[in-house]
């Protein structure tokens, strides 16, 4: 977790973006911090957005297929999955990116991916953008949503 090597985040007229953001509701704390991260950011870019919560992370993909579906023209997924014991971690990790990959290239839109895989609480609280913490995942995942959902246009009304 160095940090090095993000994009700059911000500065991003989103005007006239409709953007929903979907997030689980596991280890509140940490997905609360994402979630204000992604709202101060799409505030400062000027889109129009709402919050959508589902119980995990693995129920992310199908919420965020139905809200492009009835028009957003992007979606910011925001969750938590903390490695155990078991293989579970594995399972759900590797289901939510999948799908949440397949829900963008289906719907030509973008998601911006702030699913944090984690060892251990500690690395998710370094990274929701909470008072004390190194970065800001929720901020960078709505950025990228915006960022991307500008290109789609621009590439759209080019050809």
């Amino acid at each position: 977790m160095s940090g090095k090597g993000a994009p700059i985040v911000g500065g991003t007229d989103g005007t006239g973006l409709e953007v929903v953001i979907v997030a689980g509701t596991w280890h509140d704390v940490i997905t609360d911090g994402l979630i204000a991260g992604a709202q101060r950011t799409l505030d400062a870019a000027g889109a129009t957005w709402q919050l959508v919560r589902v119980p995990g992370s693995f129920e992310l993909a199908v919420a965020a297929q139905a809200a492009l579906a009835a028009g957003a023209d992007a979606v910011v997924a925001l969750g938590v999955i903390i490695r155990g014991g078991t293989p579970h971690f594995e399972y759900v990790s590797s289901a939510t990116t999948d799908g949440l990959t397949r829900v963008a290239l289906d719907a030509g839109k973008p998601v911006g991916f702030g699913v944090l895989t984690l060892d251990d609480e500690q690395q998710g609280l370094d990274r929701a953008g909470l008072p004390g913490s190194h970065e800001d995942k929720g901020a960078e995942a709505a950025d990228a949503a915006v960022r991307t959902a500008l290109v789609l246009r621009t590439l759209r009304s080019q050809v």
